[in-house]
């Protein structure tokens, strides 16, 4: 119990007001994952439904005998969610600079529930690829815009933990999708696929209703110029007077940092390229295309049919207990990335992964054979057995790092004036990859010609890409624990070696900084400060620390 206290997540003394709103907030908002995560699962039960099979197929007759979709057909239907979330994270920063934060999630929830309607409505691949395609346009702008809220309402000291509960609202998703798939696929009707697809309504309501309610962010507000509805919107949140000095301090440090980012130029996308924004935006973007590269979605799309082919009796029972394990390993995940940090969990999860897939291909390549047909029959049991627990450990360790730490890091590490835009490209990268593993895993897995026939042997790919998440994170992933937004900034700017970054520690403000540009301190446009690289002078001491020119 003493090991548990010290590691406890409690308010700081020195933090003003109440922290529970703003908590209660960031979590209600997390729920827009299970949108994501519904969408994601359901897919990989609908597909291997016998009522569905039959209705939606072309002809096609499967080595098994039965009516189904074409190979290609399947990667179009499963992949097509994919093309329209990387559109709808693109089109995020259009409305969330434009209309805000909160209008936008409400739009976007609409959007989404377009697409559920014509899937539900379908009979024929053409509705329902349509339909795929406007809900993973609303899933896209909803994954875009649910992490930049809640890191910019999020307290800082718990900010890893709200944005966490994202992830941990998806694998809430798509253990939910398991339950009902399970529930219904023995349906000998069109109820069979409807029922799942139409409970969908339900989530995007909750999500909604409960935006209507809910604040505007502070900081675009801030960025609107609007300081008084800022100071409403924030007082809100902290349970404060909207003149209390704690919001009024904190504000002034968001408009501080906001009029200095302004003061160095535009906000273009291009701008999200250039020096000193071009790190951070190469970072968001790997650290994205890495997560989906370790292999994650390969289980949730395809694991129902990957399970039954590898000669598991129950597909769709395994692929329960990959999402409850899904769903009960992001807990502690959330609760470490504001103790432990997210470098270290990071690399954790990294290097758990990577030997876990590395089994999982070896048990599952050598325990099973393939008849000349295609079928695959299991040669020893005790293998297989193996194939699936490692894939559940696997799991683990994804769900307690890389699933809600990808959007933990992205969420907090980009200026206020770029943020909506960068994000949207970090999450629009998530979304490519997505897409590409979702088209090309029935090519590289199913067995007949032009196909690759891998079978279990994918699980190398993903350990080779696991492999190269551990070198990722070491070499460019900041440790941002228990910082403000406007920290951080202040952290790319005077760290230059991310492995320098968990030493360092603000002994400044953005609000000194002006003041001292107002009184001709500027060089070059900004407060000049001495860079941490390697072989630098110890992290955490500033150019004007050294000077005597403290705050």
């Amino acid at each position: 119990m003493g090991a548990l206290r010290k590691v406890s997540l409690s308010k700081p003394a020195d933090e003003a007001g109440k922290s529970w709103p703003g908590i209660a907030i960031g979590f209600f908002v997390a729920f827009g994952g299970v949108l994501f995560g519904y969408d994601t699962g359901t897919i990989s039960g609908i597909l291997a439904m016998p009522y569905w099979q039959d209705t939606f197929s072309t002809g096609y007759i499967n080595p098994k005998g039965h009516l189904d979709v074409t190979t290609s057909q399947e990667s179009a239907i499963v992949s097509i969610l994919s093309a329209g979330t990387f559109f709808g994270a693109l089109a995020s920063p259009f409305m969330g600079d434009y209309i805000g934060r909160r209008l936008a999630l409400i739009a976007s929830t609409w959007v989404f529930n377009l697409g559920v309607a014509l899937q539900t409505a379908s009979t024929s691949i053409p509705l329902f690829l349509a339909g795929r395609f406007f809900a993973g346009l609303g899933v896209g702008l909803i994954s875009a815009l649910i992490p930049l809220y809640q890191s910019e309402t999020a307290p800082k000291w718990i900010r890893g933990a709200i944005v966490g509960a994202y992830q941990w609202a998806i694998t809430i998703g798509l253990l939910l999708a398991a339950i009902v798939n399970n529930a219904t696929a023995n349906r000998n009707d069109s109820g069979s696929y409807r029922i799942p697809i139409a409970v969908q309504f339900a989530w995007s309501l909750i999500l909604f209703g409960g935006m209507l309610i809910l604040p505007e962010s502070p900081r675009y507000l801030v960025r609107c110029g609007k300081q008084e509805k800022a100071a409403k919107a924030l007082a809100k949140i902290r349970r404060l007077n909207h003149e209390h000095p704690a919001v009024l301090a904190e504000l002034e440090e968001v408009k501080a940092h906001h009029e200095h980012e302004m003061s160095l130029g535009s906000a273009s996308y291009l701008d999200c390229f250039r020096h000193p924004n071009l790190k951070r935006q190469f970072t968001g973007m790997a650290l994205q295309a890495l997560q989906q590269l370790t292999g994650i979605n390969f289980i949730f799309y395809y694991g129902t049919k990957y399970f039954q082919n590898s000669g598991v009796s129950s597909g769709f029972i395994i692929q329960m207990i990959t999402s409850s394990i899904n769903v009960v390993s992001t807990l502690p995940g959330m609760y470490a990335t504001d103790k432990w940090g997210r470098r270290p969990l990071l690399l954790f999860g990294a290097i758990g992964m990577c030997i876990s897939q590395f089994i999982v291909g070896m048990s599952g390549t050598f325990s099973s054979g393939q008849r000349a047909n295609g079928d695959i029959y299991v040669t020893n049991l005790a293998g297989q057995k193996a194939a699936v627990a490692f894939s559940c450990i696997y799991i683990f360790f994804f769900a307690s790092t890389w699933g809600p730490l990808a959007w933990v890091v992205t969420g907090e590490i980009y200026p206020l004036k770029l943020r909506a835009k960068s994000l949207s490209m970090t999450t629009a990268t998530n979304w490519l990859f997505n897409w590409a593993i979702a088209y090309s895993t029935p090519y590289l897995v199913n067995y007949g010609p032009g196909f690759a026939n891998l079978q279990s042997k994918i699980f190398f790919i993903w350990f080779g890409c696991c492999f190269l998440c551990i070198a990722f994170v070491y070499f460019f992933i900041y440790e941002t624990k228990g910082l403000t937004l406007e920290e951080i900034d202040l952290l790319y700017t005077e760290v230059k070696s991310a492995r320098k970054s968990n030493k360092w520690r603000p002994d400044d403000t953005w609000v000194h900084r002006q003041s001292i540009a107002k009184q001709g301190g500027l060089h070059g446009g900004e407060v000049k400060t001495e860079t941490i690289a390697d072989g630098d002078h110890s992290p955490g001491t500033s150019h004007m620390e050294k000077n005597g020119n403290t705050a």
